[in-house]
C-alpha cells in the first residue's frame, strides 16, 4: 500500500527545512540525524549569510515550528541500516543508539564538573576537550543532556548511576517505518586538514581551519568569543587566510567549495571588529562573491588593514624560535616569491559531502566526489550539500525543491 509519510535523512538546516515544509502540508515527516542534536552546521557557525545571524536565531524559529507540528518525528543518534520496496511504498529499518537520558533539561553542570574523563571535543574541531555528559550548545534541540558512554571512568559512572535523569541501562533498538519518498540531506563535512602538509595543518600550532576560526568567534565556543591563538592565548596582531586549501586540486578536492571565499572576509570582519589595529591578509586564486555578496566583499576589501594578495601559498612552516608562523607565497601578479610572519593563519577548507567516503544503505548514484547525482525517478532527492555545495540560504531553498517533489511523489503527481 502507498504511504504518504516522508522520510528526510539528516537533521541540519536543509533537513530541516524540508521536513517542516512537507509537514505543514499535512504530511507525517520523520527526521534521522545520526548526531545528538538537531541543526547540522550551522550550529557550529558564530554567524552565517546573508544577515549575518547568530545560529540561534534561524535554529530557534525551526525547534519551535517543529515542537508545534505534531507531524513531525524526529529520532537523533539514528541512522538508516536498511531500506526496502520501491517507490510510494518503502519499508526502513532504523537504528537508534542509547543516549542515556531522560526528557526534559534539568541543569547538570554541576554533575559534569566533577566527572574525571576528559575527551576530545568533535563540536569545537578540537579546540578544547568536553566531559563525557554534555550539551554542544546552550540553544542545543533536544534540550536532553547526551552520555557517552565509552569515556566514563569507574569513578565518573558512580556518579552518574546516582542522577536520577541518567540511566546507563538503556540499550540500542531497531523501529520499522513505512515512507513513500525519501529525500537526502546528508549535508557536508570539512575536507581532513591533515592531508595538507604542505599548509601546515596538524603540525604548526597556530594554523587552524575556517571552522574552528568560527568557533573561536563564537560566544558560545571554546574562548567565549575571543580570537585567540591556540599556542599560547594571546591575541593575534597579523592574520593570514589561505584560500583554496585543498580546494580546486586534483590531489584533493577538485572543485570550489563556494562558500570559502565569503566565509574568509567574514571572518576578517570578525577580527577586525575585536582588533582594531590587526591586518588581516588573504591569499586567494580568485576571489568568488557570487550575486548579493559582491557589496559585502568591497565593504570588507575597503578596509585598510584588509590585504587581499593574488597568490598561491607553497607552504605554511612553524618559526622555529618560537609559535609565529612562517607562510610562503607566489605573488600572481608579480611572479615574485616572498615569505611572511604571521601570529595565525587560517586555512580556508572547502566542504565536502559528508557521504564521501560512506555510503547509505540506498541505492542512489553519487559522483566522484560523493555528491548525490540521481535517484529521482525512485522517489529519492537530494537536498542542501549532499548535491552540491551551497550556502545556508540556498541549502534552505534546495530543501523546499526538494520537499515539493517528495509531496508530488507520495501524491502521485
Amino acid at each position: 500500500m502507498a504511504s504518504n509519510s516522508i522520510l528526510v535523512i539528516g537533521g541540519g538546516f536543509a533537513g530541516l527545512t524540508a521536513a517542516l515544509e512537507a509537514a505543514e502540508l499535512g504530511h507525517e515527516v520523520f527526521i534521522i540525524e545520526k548526531t545528538p542534536f538537531l541543526g547540522g552546521r550551522v550550529m557550529q557557525l558564530n554567524k552565517y549569510f546573508p544577515k549575518l545571524c547568530p545560529p540561534s536565531c534561524g535554529l530557534e524559529i525551526q525547534y519551535q515550528r517543529i515542537k508545534n507540528n505534531p507531524n513531525v518525528k524526529f529520532f537523533t543518534l539514528a541512522e538508516v541500516v536498511k531500506v526496502e520496496g520501491s517507490v510510494g511504498n518503502y519499508d526502513v529499518s532504523v537504528r537508534i543508539a542509547p543516549r542515556y537520558a531522560g526528557p526534559g533539561s534539568p541543569d547538570l553542570s554541576a554533575l559534569c564538573e566533577n566527572l574525571d574523563a576528559e575527551v576530545e571535543n568533535e563540536f569545537e574541531f578540537g579546540l578544547c576537550t568536553r566531559k563525557p555528559v554534555y550539551m554542544d550548545a546552550p540553544f542545543a534541540f533536544p534540550q536532553r543532556y547526551v552520555v557517552d558512554k565509552a569515556s566514563l571512568t569507574d569513578a565518573d559512572k558512580a556518579l552518574v548511576q546516582d542522577c536520577a535523569y541518567l540511566d546507563l541501562t538503556d540499550e540500542e533498538k531497531t523501529i520499522q517505518l513505512n515512507v513513500g519518498s525519501i529525500v537526502i540531506a546528508t549535508g557536508w563535512k570539512p575536507y581532513d586538514v591533515t592531508n595538507l602538509t604542505n599548509l601546515g595543518a596538524g603540525a604548526v600550532k597556530n594554523c587552524i581551519s575556517n571552522m574552528q576560526m568560527e568557533r573561536l568567534a563564537s560566544p558560545f565556543g571554546p574562548t567565549d568569543g575571543k580570537i585567540l591563538r591556540p599556542s599560547d592565548g594571546g591575541m593575534p596582531k597579523k592574520i593570514a587566510f589561505v584560500q583554496c586549501a585543498g580546494s580546486r586540486d586534483e590531489n584533493h578536492l577538485s572543485f570550489c567549495s563556494y562558500i570559502c571565499c565569503m566565509a574568509s572576509l567574514k571572518q576578517a570582519q570578525y577580527i577586525r571588529e575585536q582588533y582594531p589595529d590587526a591586518e588581516v591578509t588573504i591569499y586567494y586564486i580568485d576571489l568568488r562573491t557570487p550575486g548579493r555578496y559582491d557589496n559585502f566583499a568591497q565593504k570588507v576589501l575597503a578596509d585598510e588593514k584588509v590585504f587581499a594578495v593574488k597568490g598561491k601559498v607553497a607552504a605554511v612552516e612553524q618559526d622555529k624560535a618560537g609559535d609565529d608562523v612562517w607562510v610562503t607565497v607566489e605573488d600572481a601578479v608579480s611572479g615574485t616569491k616572498s615569505v611572511e610572519r604571521f601570529d595565525l593563519v587560517v586555512l580556508a577548507t572547502g566542504m565536502q559531502p559528508s557521504l564521501a567516503g560512506t555510503s547509505l544503505p540506498i541505492d542512489i548514484p553519487v559522483d566522484a566526489e560523493g555528491f548525490i547525482v540521481g535517484g529521482e525517478e525512485k522517489g529519492i532527492f537530494a537536498a542542501g550539500c549532499a548535491k552540491q555545495p551551497l550556502d545556508v540560504m540556498k541549502s534552505a531553498q534546495s530543501a523546499t525543491g526538494a520537499a515539493m517533489k517528495a509531496i508530488q511523489t507520495v501524491r502521485g503527481r
